[in-house]
């Protein structure tokens, strides 16, 4: 709560700690193939809406960090965050094989999206400025070599993250070439492909812009 107030959250709005009384359980889909459940922090029953706003950037275990990251590493609670990153299979946060890991982030944000489809469903918006290869959770990120497009929105956090990859795809690779690697070489994409497959979302879009 320090932290928030000294980032000036608590002047402009009520800040909650989702897993500041512990943990409980929601259901994933039955369509997934390493989670049992996925682990939120109590006061997320106490939520009647979401709005899931990311800042997306390369991470150095996803590859990538947006919409689905966000909604599944961001909702966790401290035990969901390690139970996600293992696979379920517990051990080191590390120890889970790559693509693993991936698909257990589709499920965790799937789990979140159907929980909330009956209460009014879930706004995702990725904002794409500062698009360094490192997360926002690095301490000595390194500096963004692509320059800032805009913000994005959509109810389909697939779609969401399918279009800020193909705009980093669509950049010069003067600019994007190190995103690109990071993607690449954590398998990235494969998050989109496992998120698809269970029914979270289709990579299918349509950029509509609203810039006015």
């Amino acid at each position: 709560m320090q932290t928030a107030e000294n980032h000036g959250f608590t002047a402009i709005a009520d800040v909650d700690i989702m897993d500041a009384d512990g943990s409980i359980q929601i259901p994933v889909s039955d369509a997934a193939e390493n989670l049992e459940y996925d682990i939120v922090g109590s006061h997320y029953e106490n939520y009647d809406s979401m709005i899931v706003l990311s800042h997306f950037k390369g991470h150095a275990m996803g590859g990538f960090g947006g919409a689905i990251k966000n909604t599944s590493i961001g909702v966790a609670s401290s035990s969901g965050k390690s139970y996600i990153h293992t696979a379920a299979q517990g051990g080191s946060m590390w120890s889970a094989d790559q693509d693993s890991f991936l698909e257990s982030m589709a499920e965790a944000a799937q789990a979140v999206y159907n929980d909330r489809q009956e209460n009014g469903g879930i706004i995702y918006i990725s904002i794409m400025n500062h698009l360094s290869v490192d997360c926002d959770c690095d301490a000595n990120p390194a500096e963004p070599e692509m320059h800032d497009v805009g913000i994005l929105a959509s109810y389909d956090p697939v779609a969401l993250d399918q279009a800020c990859v193909d705009i980093v795809y669509n950049t010069d690779d003067s600019e994007s070439g190190a995103l690109q690697e990071r993607i690449e070489s954590r398998n990235g994409i494969h998050t989109l492909e496992h998120a698809e497959k269970i029914g979270l979302g289709s990579r299918e879009y349509r950029l509509v812009d609203i810039d006015i």
